[in-house]
């Protein structure tokens, strides 16, 4: 299989608010990222676009469709659709969640967890084997964020994620912010999942907003749709410690500001990443 050199640089995901940023004017970013279900068409408006910023930016493909998860196998449709995708704009790599969103007759659209067992481990690395060889090449997958566990539970989440590298040769796209918020739900330490992971597995990390628990809603959310706060932040910090110089990218997609703010995000991590040794100050 294929593998990944490490990329170093700082981008935002596209959204359709910043479209004409994109195509009317020089935006400071090293890369972009995009929901590949949403250009996994023959043509259109939207795929335009997509070749347009690419002709000025590395894209990075990121699914939430792939469903590794699925103990039915995976679509081979899709992955037909996904790879003419990833020939017509060559990303720089593709990647998607672990987790499962369809059954053999239903498709959730939601990022479902799986049961942290030999089992479903076994199912993950048979379905990542194959997406792999579907696509010609090695992938990045992200962790998720949760909110309920499963009493059949035999490893941590970052043992699954180790084990599941290990086995399949994929790399990793670390969302800290999916840490943070998994480690509040269930009450881990966020520390011991960054320690616990095979940095030199990590290609990329995500950095988003959530939403914080409530005396009357105990659960931290999710919700991308506020600033990275200081403790996510200081996560950021330990993680780029260990991985060294790798994608960092802002995720933003509710409650979306103007590109200047999100530009002023990116920036502290880039300084961030200066102060720690990541990339030369």
């Amino acid at each position: 299989m294929h593998s990944i050199d490490p990329f170093h640089g700082f981008g935002l995901g596209l959204r359709r608010t910043h479209y004409a940023d994109f195509l009317e004017g020089e935006v400071p970013v090293d890369f972009v990222e995009v929901i590949s279900e949403n250009y996994m068409v023959e043509g259109g408006k939207p795929l335009r676009i997509l070749e347009e910023v690419r002709a000025k930016h590395p894209v990075i493909l990121h699914g939430v469709s792939m469903s590794v998860g699925s103990a039915h196998g995976l679509d081979h449709d899709y992955f037909a659709r996904l790879r003419k995708l990833a020939e017509r704009i060559e990303p720089l790599w593709v990647s998607d969640h672990l987790c499962w969103t369809r059954t053999s007759a239903h498709n959730s659209h939601d990022l479902l967890p799986l049961p942290l067992t030999r089992e479903a481990l076994d199912v993950v690395c048979d379905n990542i084997d194959h997406a792999q060889e579907a696509l010609g090449r090695a992938m990045l997958f992200e962790n998720p964020s949760s909110y309920l566990t499963f009493p059949e539970d035999e490893m941590s989440e970052w043992e699954f994620l180790s084990a599941m590298a290990r086995r399949t040769g994929c790399y990793l796209l670390l969302d800290v912010n999916n840490v943070y918020v998994s480690a509040q739900n269930h009450g881990f330490s966020a520390q011991d999942y960054l320690d616990g992971l095979p940095m030199d597995r990590v290609r990329q990390i995500h950095l988003a907003g959530h939403t914080p628990a409530t005396e009357d809603r105990p659960i931290t959310i999710d919700t991308h749709d506020r600033e990275v706060c200081d403790v996510v932040w200081a996560l950021y910090a330990s993680a780029i410690a260990r991985t060294g110089p790798v994608a960092t990218m802002i995720e933003r997609d509710d409650g979306i500001p103007p590109l200047a703010e999100l530009i002023a995000e990116l920036d502290r991590a880039r300084t961030l990443a200066a102060a720690d040794g990541a990339i030369a100050a």
